[in-house]
């Protein structure tokens, strides 16, 4: 349903508190129902911005990302400035490369750059004429209960906002989420994962990519791995995940070209030499934290969304995904009822839980498959059975990885009947196999075979050798 101002005889107020690729979508949310939208960044805009700080890791876009976009028109324009990645590209110790695809022929995610993106973002909600964007505003404080927040400017003046609704999407460290924390019944956890990331750039070579465009390149090593996402100026951002105890061993420059020579050979030339000694050392590892929480919402007066509610470790691509995915679903209850806050947060909060609670125990699991499985001749073999049963039975049977990047399946069920399906189709393989023994077994009994004639043709065969052999 598309809002417009004439709908409210007094427009309500939503104060979006965090201006980043969540809080600036969900403001294009609430601008395109009619609402007067306040957004409030810590950071200055980082359009005028000089160096942007925060995370530069890439982002991959996907399915429940791009509807989200679509509903506020911004689909096509953020879709033309990301690289299609059909499959991963695995790299060997040896070199060899083994691409695995995503999904069917023609499905893709798509890199793109996370501080474009949140450029185009705000650049979109600065067009509706019912929107604000302040920043260099820092979160003092702010009531639950009279939707009041106080800010804090670089000058260290305050300035004081009333809200009839405010939207927590300040990320993992939320500044909003800490009043949840004081009040009871509020369940939280966050998870530091014992493995940190770096980022390192492979340059295009004679203004080209280094290697194949159109795929998520991965070596993994078991214990750790590398990526690498194509960017629009044809380098690649490589991102190195380890345990920080490994990063902590290498001190110096020949150590880190050691280091690569070891597990990543084919990386060094198109790297460079000397730019791994020197960008290893740049910056220190980066830590990766999972965040659960619930309930999302207070009253009617406020709700998180985005890493404030449900910060996941990057390795099922989901974390950005699943965020937009909080703003269609937060307009869809919107519409169901009547945007009646008091009614829409509770049911936000009872939707979205179990499936951000989901998505965060699959993006753990998915590291070691990503580290470990990919290399692994069983997983390899079930990709291909899975796959296979897909395209003979596309409503039956569905690969979880298309249930979570290609379809907006809610993710709790989608883990639920990934489980459902691994025991049928693992059941399926066993009793396979069992008939294939039985079968095999029955004719052998019913026909042995002659063994004077498989002796003869061995006899034969071995004399050949000997032949060979003698000088």
């Amino acid at each position: 349903m598309e809002g417009s101002p004439e709908r409210h005889s007094k427009k309500k107020v939503v104060a979006v508190v965090g201006g980043g690729l969540v809080g600036a979508l969900n403001a294009c949310f609430f601008a395109k129902r009619g609402f007067d939208v306040e957004v409030f960044e810590t950071r200055e805009d980082i359009r005028q911005a000089k160096i942007v700080k925060g995370r530069s890791i890439n982002l991959a876009l996907s399915h429940r990302g791009r509807q989200a976009l679509k509903h506020v028109g911004m689909e096509e324009k953020i879709v033309s400035q990301g690289i299609p990645m059909h499959a991963r590209m695995i790299h060997s110790l040896s070199g060899k490369q083994s691409p695995i695809p995503y999904g069917k022929k023609g499905q893709y995610i798509l890199s793109v750059d996370r501080a474009n993106l949140n450029k185009e973002l705000l650049t979109e909600a600065e067009t509706y004429p019912n929107t604000k964007l302040n920043f260099d505003h820092k979160l003092q404080d702010w009531s639950a209960e009279t939707g009041l927040m106080t800010f804090v400017r670089p000058d260290g003046s305050t300035e004081e906002v009333e809200a009839d609704l405010i939207v927590g999407c300040d990320g993992a460290f939320s500044a909003i989420r800490k009043q949840f924390l004081r009040r009871s019944c509020f369940n939280y956890s966050q998870t530091y994962i014992p493995h940190g990331y770096m980022e390192l750039t492979m340059p295009p070579i004679n203004g080209e990519f280094a290697m194949k465009a159109n795929y998520l390149h991965i070596w993994p090593r078991n214990t750790f791995m590398m990526i690498a996402l194509p960017n629009m100026d044809k380098t690649f951002t490589c991102t190195l995940f380890m345990p920080f105890e490994e990063f902590e061993k290498i001190t110096t420059g020949d150590e880190v070209i050691e280091f690569f020579q070891k597990y990543f050979p084919d990386t060094i030339q198109l790297i460079g030499a000397d730019a791994l000694r020197r960008d290893y050392f740049r910056l220190p590892a980066q830590a990766m934290v999972s965040v659960k929480c619930s309930p999302y919402h207070i009253g009617g007066k406020c709700v998180l969304m985005g890493d404030a509610a449900h910060a996941v470790v990057p390795f099922y691509g989901q974390g950005m995904n699943a965020g937009f995915e909080d703003c269609i679903v937060f307009d869809e209850i919107m519409d169901q009822f009547n945007e009646d806050f008091n009614a829409v947060l509770p049911e936000y909060t009872r939707v979205r839980v179990p499936d951000d609670h989901a998505i965060a125990d699959l993006a753990m699991y998915n590291y070691i498959e990503m580290r470990a499985h990919v290399n692994s001749k069983w997983f390899l073999f079930r990709k291909h059975v899975d796959n296979f049963l897909h395209f003979l039975m596309p409503r039956a049977i569905i690969p979880l990885y298309t249930m979570v990047t290609f379809t907006r399946t809610r993710y709790h069920e989608a883990v639920e009947r990934w489980h459902w399906q691994n025991k049928v189709i693992n059941r399926g393989l066993l009793f396979s196999a069992a008939g294939a023994v039985l079968g095999g077994s029955y004719v052998l009994i019913k026909n042995p075979p002659d063994i004077n004639k498989l002796i003869v043709p061995a006899e034969k065969m071995w004399n050949r050798l000997v032949a060979l052999r003698t000088p």
